[in-house]
């Protein structure tokens, strides 16, 4: 099974947000055009046919990606830096 890159996944749930909010101070057919669109992408791209799905599958792949992210990442000291072995 094909894993959708992390970095895809937020862009796309960053402008869904970003549209959702656009919509709700002034619904416009443009905005309401992409909404539709990025929506129809997050489904697709997430292999679900509700968008509430695709939110849902898409939260869960970030946070598993960003736990295997954390495991592997270079030791830090105190000030977040890491550290070069």
């Amino acid at each position: 099974m094909l894993v959708p890159d992390p970095k895809v996944i937020r862009e796309l749930l960053t402008r869904y947000a970003s549209l959702r909010i656009a919509q709700a101070e002034q619904a416009t057919p443009t905005a309401a055009r992409e909404l539709e669109d990025v929506s129809y992408t997050l489904c697709v791209t997430m292999g679900t046919s509700s968008i509430h799905d695709a939110i849902a599958k898409a939260d869960a792949l970030l946070l598993t990606k960003g736990r295997t992210t954390a495991a592997t990442a270079e030791p830090e000291d105190e000030s977040g830096l890491p550290l070069a072995v």
